[in-house]
């Protein structure tokens, strides 16, 4: 698996949005290296699982799809001699 980056909009996003947080639900004040560390830390540490988690969700999103497709090819399929 590669490496999970963000642009530099979304790290400067994700680095403010997670001073908000520890500003506002933890009353403390964090500052731009130390949310810059954090966020390095949660997104090699557990970013990969919340990755995997959203393949699978897609793979089953397919899977499901496909199975339609497929019915719905089926459905249009005109009766022969030959069988499937």
């Amino acid at each position: 698996m590669a490496e999970i980056q963000f642009t530099k909009e979304e790290r400067e996003a994700l680095v403010k949005a997670t001073q908000g947080y520890f500003r506002d639900e933890l009353d403390q004040n964090l500052g731009q290296f130390p949310a810059t560390f954090l966020l390095d830390i949660v997104t090699e540490t557990i970013g990969p699982y919340y990755y995997n988690r959203a393949l699978r969700d897609a793979q089953t999103v397919l899977d499901e799809r496909m199975d339609s497709v497929r019915d719905a090819l089926y459905a249009i399929e005109k009766p022969s001699n030959f069988s499937r």
